[in-house]
């Protein structure tokens, strides 16, 4: 008979009802001792899902790299808490909500301080730029910033007719519908009109003409460097004849008053305004004031150091740049109030042996006395219209002057300048005018532009 253990072996197994399979359970769970009956009451045994809660929470720790992106499966083990990226997930058991908190991610301590010093500078300089921007858009605006070249459109009706011969040739040519702008020559002398028109603060600025050697030209030269600032210049400009001896600067402008500067003195308490000081001076074309010295020689001399102090003061209450015809001779008291007041100074040097060398021996005196920075930012004005100019190297004379000076202006020959009498700037050679207006550029170059600084 065979054997029934193997029969039933190999007999295919039969299924096995629900039923069986939960008196099994039952029974294979009741062998699991005391605790785990603890953890589920009896009466629940039956059912296992009914006995889970509605919701369950697991707070989970993830660790999120430098980007900040959530992964999409969510690990199911729980670490530690570090100030590390904390993901909860609540579950029910038919859906599951996700919350995520993303906190920056950790960095270095170093790089940490240096990014937040970066985006703390950042935020600054914004702030700061925003301020500005606020300010600038509501701050007002004076009516100097109301100019034509910002208020005018530039067009065919506005735009000003050039000038040179070739310019305005084909200006005209065409019915004025071609406008080349102005020619470079026109165009040099605005930009230095713009340089000569350089603006100052800080009260005025006295610039005086002087020489040891008389009959140089040094009335010349400031009658010149005056005429070519005021027709530039659009501010006051003032030449005051200190001359003890008799100066003759009056005499090269059409005489409109006869008061000189002892009146100036005399009358200083009674002038509180600029057309109280006006009816003392006289007035050229060009707009330059000029305060004559005494004619009577007597008088003359008596001009001295506080009287020339009370003519200052006035002339800077009213005058942006003061020129001072010194006279003959650096010695008189006069001259010493003169450079302490000066912000420049122009040597005047003829083109003889003798003149050179006396003006050279101005800068001498004048460095000897505590004047050296003076003469470095001097200007020497070479008037070549002294006799024996042209058996003279001038050549050599300006490059002994150089070595000890600023800068040298040649002034050329010019009848009108040799009539010594009423000069006319606009009559005056164009070459003339031309230095005139260069040795005017040089001696605003040399002005502090402002004595505040």
């Amino acid at each position: 008979m065979p054997d029934k253990r193997i029969d039933d072996q190999s007999a295919p197994a039969r299924p096995v009802s629900a039923a069986k399979r939960t008196r099994d359970e039952r029974d294979s769970l009741d062998t699991r001792g005391d605790d785990y009956h603890s953890e589920l009451p009896p009466h629940t045994i039956d059912n296992l899902a009914a006995s889970l809660p509605e919701s369950l929470s697991v707070p989970i720790e993830v660790t999120v790299g430098p980007r900040r992106s959530v992964a999409a499966a969510v690990r199911p083990a729980s670490l530690p808490s570090n100030g590390i990226e904390t993901t909860r997930i609540m579950s029910t058991p038919a859906t599951h909500t996700v919350e995520i908190s993303t906190p920056a991610p950790a960095r270095a301590a170093g790089s940490s301080s240096a990014i937040e010093s970066l985006s703390r500078a950042d935020a600054a300089s914004s702030v700061r730029r925003d301020r500005i921007r606020t300010e600038n858009s509501t701050a007002p605006e004076s009516a100097a910033m109301l100019t034509s070249d910002r208020l005018l459109a530039v067009n065919r009706k506005t735009r000003k007719a050039p000038r040179g011969v070739w310019p305005e040739f084909v200006y005209a040519l065409t019915l004025h519908l071609v406008n080349l702008g102005d020619s470079a020559k026109v165009r040099a002398y605005k930009e230095m009109d713009e340089r000569i028109r350089r603006q100052f603060e800080g009260g005025t600025r006295f610039v005086p003409i002087l020489t040891r050697k008389g009959g140089v030209g040094k009335t010349t030269v400031t009658t010149l460097l005056g005429m070519a600032l005021a027709d530039a210049r659009d501010d006051r400009i003032i030449a005051i004849d200190a001359n003890p001896d008799r100066g003759t600067l009056s005499e090269r402008v059409s005489k409109q008053t006869r008061s000189t500067v002892r009146d100036v003195v005399s009358k200083a308490a009674s002038i509180g305004n600029f057309t109280d000081f006006s009816a003392l001076v006289s007035r050229d074309e060009t707009r330059l004031d000029i305060l004559a010295s005494d004619t009577d020689p007597l008088l003359s001399e008596a001009f001295d150091e506080n009287d020339y102090n009370v003519v200052a003061d006035l002339a800077a209450r009213y005058y942006s740049i003061a020129l001072t015809d010194c006279g003959t001779g650096i010695v008189h008291s006069v001259m010493r109030a003169t450079l302490q007041r000066a912000d420049s100074i122009v040597i005047v040097s003829g083109g003889s042996v003798d003149e050179a060398r006396l003006a050279s021996e101005t800068l001498t005196w004048l460095e000897a006395n505590g004047y050296g920075e003076l003469v470095r930012n001097a200007i020497v004005a070479l008037n070549t219209a002294t006799q024996g100019t042209n058996l003279v190297r001038l050549e050599e004379i300006e490059s002994h002057f150089r070595s000890r000076v600023r800068e040298i202006v040649r002034i050329p020959y010019d009848p009108q300048l040799a009539a010594g009498s009423v000069v006319s700037y606009k009559d005056l050679k164009p070459i003339t005018r031309l230095a005139a207006r260069t040795l005017a550029e040089l001696v605003v170059e040399g002005l502090p532009a402002d004595r505040n600084l």
